[in-house]
């Protein structure tokens, strides 16, 4: 599990491969990864976009920018959870993603919410290695 916090808002990620999605012997492998936001503030916020960097193990770097997160723009009071779940394909048996999730409170004051930076690693059987 990974965790980060800006603003008294909290945000944790739990990656998982995707053995069942994925195709190693066609460089094709497939993550998901679990999203938490947690409101720990005492004001309303609504998420507005989102920022990935995706980077896989040659260094490629995949940037993604849009509109809130899985079609949708959460709004939190203080105390509220939201939670999703997502996908990451890959060339390479590893590489790394980290964010930011763009926000504004009742007001209208704009912040930028940290995604911490997480990694994507292809389980390796027992004394076997990857390449």
């Amino acid at each position: 599990m990974y965790r980060a916090i800006t603003f008294d808002i909290e945000v944790t990620v739990e990656p998982f491969f995707l053995a069942d999605r994925s195709d190693p012997a066609a460089s094709q492998y497939v993550w998901a990864y679990r999203v938490t936001i947690d409101n720990q503030s005492d004001r309303w916020v609504k998420l507005l976009a989102r920022h990935w960097e995706i980077t896989d193990a040659r260094g490629k770097v995949n940037t993604v920018d849009g509109p809130g997160v899985m079609g949708e723009q959460p709004e939190l009071e203080p105390g509220d959870s939201f939670q999703y779940t997502s996908g990451c394909p890959l060339t390479t048996p590893s590489g790394f993603m980290v964010g930011r999730y763009d926000m504004r409170t009742a007001d209208g004051t704009l912040f930028s919410v940290d995604i911490p930076a997480f990694s994507l690693d292809m389980p390796t059987p027992a004394g076997r290695t990857v390449n």
